[in-house]
């Protein structure tokens, strides 16, 4: 007898948070996991916070709505414990009960009669001075509960091993086949080199700054993502003092069809950060035919290949030489690594999400 799919209830009470690699993460793969469980005959119903959602939801995927609040996290946890909580008696009471709750953020929830998996995108928390002391229970304490946790690289789930023991954990990827791929036509007259994601510290946008005043040679730099606290100031402060200001821009957030452009003409991708846990941006660079160089971070190396020159996240000097061969990659280089971004699918992801979900669910 073939047994019905899972019916998943998701904690998305934090889906209202702005554009990143964590919302896109969660509008790809949730419509299409939906679909799955919906024809195998499971349900997919997303709790949404006071922000609501930012992603867009088509059918078969629910949303819940509820009043939980995204801030601050005690808060929201306390009452988004009670919602989800709430949800499951309901549909039981319905005779639709649900089988397993997924959440990707923490405080992970308790007491909810039914399983859990947990998804991270990386242990940002655990570098953070002071909060890594508070973040460390609290990630212990979920990963240890929880039936399955998914991560979305192999060092993210290598990571989770090292820090706490061997768990029940699933690689589930992202993906860049949702950006329209242009012909690549490098920009002669203006070259400029691209960076996109938010500009935060962990991004460490400094250090490619630093690159730029220590070789004239190398173009201006575009910067495309919204700026999280006062990190853009701070990084324009920089660019004057180094004298390079004019050397920068801050194009601020753009909407998904006016990256494809920026991608087919930029002379080389660069991604310095300090922690990613997986790197969109990078992914989504090569699949655009553009030449990537990256920081020996996180798994930014994992995902831009061995082909794809490195720099330490310390060095501006060795930054730029980085910047420079990336800007000189051979045109057999820039197509293996488009075929390598090609094996990643959202549709492949969503796959696999589901079939973890059906296994710790026994569906």
């Amino acid at each position: 007898m073939t047994r019905r799919a899972p019916r998943v209830l998701v904690a998305g009470t934090l889906f209202g948070q702005p554009r990143g690699g964590v919302r896109r993460h969660n509008a790809e793969l949730l419509p299409r996991a939906a679909r799955l469980l919906c024809e195998g005959g499971g349900r997919l119903v997303v709790l949404a916070g006071r922000e609501g959602l930012r992603i867009e939801t088509p059918a078969p995927l629910e949303v819940l709505a509820s009043d939980v609040p995204a801030h601050p996290p005690l808060r929201r946890a306390r009452a988004e414990g009670g919602a989800l909580r709430e949800a499951l008696e309901q549909a039981a009471h319905a005779g639709r009960p649900f089988d397993l709750v997924h959440t990707a953020h923490l405080p992970a929830p308790r007491e909810l009669g039914v399983p859990f998996t947990l998804t991270l995108h990386d242990l940002r928390r655990l570098a953070r001075w002071p909060g890594r002391w508070l973040a460390r229970p609290f990630l212990s304490d979920a990963v240890s509960r929880a039936a399955g946790v998914v991560a979305v690289s192999r060092t993210v789930r290598d990571e989770i091993a090292s820090r706490f023991g061997p768990r029940r954990s699933w690689v589930v990827p992202n993906a860049a086949d949702h950006l329209e791929v242009l012909p690549r036509r490098v920009a002669t007259q203006n070259p400029f080199l691209l960076h996109v994601g938010h500009i935060e510290p962990r991004k460490n946008l400094g250090l490619i700054v630093r690159a730029l005043a220590l070789d004239p040679s190398l173009p201006p730099l575009h910067l495309v993502g919204a700026p999280k606290g006062r990190e853009d100031r701070r990084l324009l402060r920089l660019t004057r003092k180094l004298g390079v200001e004019a050397r920068v821009r801050f194009l601020g957030p753009l909407p998904d069809p006016e990256l494809p452009p920026l991608y087919a003409a930029c002379s080389a991708a660069v991604f310095p950060s300090r922690i990613e846990g997986f790197g969109i941006g990078t992914l989504e660079a090569m699949l655009a035919g553009a030449p990537v160089a990256v920081a020996r971070a996180g798994a930014l190396p994992e995902v831009a290949g061995p082909e794809a020159p490195t720099f330490s996240p310390d060095d501006p000097g060795e930054c730029a030489r980085a910047i420079a061969l990336a800007r000189n990659t051979p045109r057999t280089l820039r197509i293996a690594a488009r075929e390598r971004a090609r094996r990643y699918s959202w549709d492949a992801s969503a796959q696999q999400l589901v079939a973890l979900w059906s296994e710790v669910t026994g569906s």
